[in-house]
């Protein structure tokens, strides 16, 4: 990315069914999901949302072989986007097991994100 405008943080939770997709997506939309950028065409190349790079890095606990990339790429709606995998996040214990909610164990996954967007 040749030039970073800002940088969105955001934390997903799986509670049950043990899946890293589902954390990691939800802690995308809540990076998201709490802005607005009018202005950001207007610095674009183009002043087009085409030409908008968006890098998003996650932070998985565990299960990185079973992230289903294009689901995460499916909660931005703009750019072109790219995904880095890093260790991080967490696993800790729900206390119950839900053979109702597909749990393969008690585990809850909690992802942590950074969407950095710029061009």
């Amino acid at each position: 990315m040749e030039k970073t405008f800002f940088i969105q943080l955001g934390m997903g939770v799986d509670l049950h069914g043990q899946d890293v997709t589902t954390a990691a997506v939800r802690a995308v939309k809540q990076a998201i999901h709490h802005n607005s950028m009018p202005g950001l065409r207007s610095v674009l190349p183009e002043n087009s949302l085409e030409n908008m790079k968006v890098h998003v890095r996650l932070a998985l606990p565990c299960d990185h072989d079973k992230l289903r990339e294009e689901e995460v790429k499916a909660a931005l709606p703009y750019g072109v986007v790219t995904i880095e995998v890093i260790e991080g996040g967490m696993l800790t214990s729900s206390g119950i097991l839900l053979p109702d909610k597909h749990d393969k164990n008690d585990l809850i996954y909690i992802v942590n994100a950074s969407v950095e967007v710029g061009y």
